[in-house]
């Protein structure tokens, strides 16, 4: 009987033996999909984790735009706000600004020899007329540098020029063309931008003008808050761009070349600057995209409204204005006025600076203020 027992066993082992491996297998899948599925919680939970802290990131993100007409001073803002916030300029930036003061400045004084004969000035010393006709064949093609060596061949003829009378009158009659307003800045200091071994200054960088093509943004953070300025080209042509910057915006730095009263745009030689400014300003303003957005006007150049009150009286190119338009008082007043009456909904008061933007404390001072203004308004999505 034993044997007989014996015998069944041996038989029934194996598929004993199969039944438990396939058992085992089982658990095993079954512990492998519990653990897939673990993962894929676990998974599902950091990518949620992930999105909400990007979605705070971003709600806390303070977005600027600046926007405003061509040569209003954003890129020197921006600039500004690198220098202020630590971001200092490398090497290759300031070969860069190098390249484009000494285009500056040969440029400049190409306008301003033109301008001279346009305007039937005289020379005051003939020999100038070929320091003249050798700036004038000037010819920098897009793209390569000006070395300080070729600079330098033309730095003799520069200063000759510059300190002729007729020179100097044309540039007195500057409102007339289009003249870079740096100009004089770079050409006062010629010697010292003329030596081999030059590389700008801070000051120089801030005066160095190149027209904005396309976007620039600079990041930067102000306690644990982060930041986001945004300058687009202010030429009619590259207005088309600013569309792509309008989501997500947190503030608008609207500027103004406070000094341009008297100046026309490059761009058709008949429209005031000024009320070309007072325009793009007003569509701005007004947009409903930016009903929640505070906007913020910055009237900038004062150093140069501070100069051309003096001179120039706003009289002649705003008949409405009241008061003495040789009082800086009553042309800031009168300017304020113009860009607050753009607005429909004046139930607010119309936030607004005075400011020189190549000046840093100024902009330190007054970007304090704005910021606090900016965190105020939207204390609610930062702090989430």
């Amino acid at each position: 009987m034993s044997g007989v027992v014996r015998t069944l066993s041996r038989c029934l082992l194996p598929a004993e033996a199969t039944r438990e491996r396939s058992d085992s297998k089982e658990r095993s899948r079954d512990r492998d999909a519990h653990q897939q599925e673990r993962d894929a919680r676990r998974r599902s939970r950091e990518i949620d984790s992930r999105l909400s802290q990007e979605r705070r990131s971003i709600r806390r993100l303070v977005r600027i735009l600046l926007l405003g007409a061509g040569e209003s001073g954003k890129s020197t803002f921006l600039k500004q706000m690198r220098i202020i916030h630590g971001k200092e300029f490398n090497q290759k930036a300031l070969l860069e600004f190098r390249d484009t003061i000494f285009e500056n400045i040969i440029k400049g004084m190409r306008v301003l020899v033109d301008a001279r004969e346009k305007l039937g000035i005289p020379w005051q010393n003939t020999e100038n007329e070929k320091h003249g006709m050798f700036v004038m064949a000037f010819e920098n093609k897009a793209g390569l540098t000006v070395e300080p060596s070729t600079f330098q061949h033309y730095v003799p003829a520069l200063r000759a020029l510059w300190q002729d009378s007729g020179i100097l009158e044309a540039y007195g009659r500057r409102n007339e063309f289009q003249l870079g307003e740096s100009v004089k800045y770079f050409l006062d200091n010629l010697d010292r931008i003329g030596e081999l071994n030059y590389l700008p200054s801070r000051q120089d960088i801030l005066l160095a003008r190149k027209a904005t093509k396309g976007i620039v943004e600079h990041d930067f953070v102000i306690k644990k808050i982060p930041f986001k300025m945004v300058d687009v080209g202010g030429q009619r042509s590259q207005r088309q761009k600013w569309f792509q910057c309008f989501d997500g915006i947190t503030s608008i730095l609207f500027m103004v070349s406070s000094s341009e009263y008297d100046q026309v745009l490059m761009e058709d030689r008949r429209t005031n600057r000024l009320v070309e400014s007072m325009n793009i300003f007003e569509t701005i303003v007004n947009n409903k995209l930016f009903s929640n957005v505070s906007i913020i006007l910055f009237l900038n150049k004062m150093d140069l409204l501070v100069q051309k009150v003096k001179e120039v009286s706003i009289k002649k190119h705003f008949a409405d204005f009241q008061g003495d338009p040789h009082k800086l008082e009553d042309v800031q007043a009168y300017l304020v006025q113009c860009f607050n009456k753009k607005r429909r909904n004046r139930s607010k008061p119309l936030f607004h600076h005075f400011t020189t933007a190549i000046d840093t404390e100024n902009i330190r001072f007054v970007f304090l203020a704005v910021k606090n203004t900016i965190l105020q308004k939207n204390l609610e999505d930062i702090m989430l």
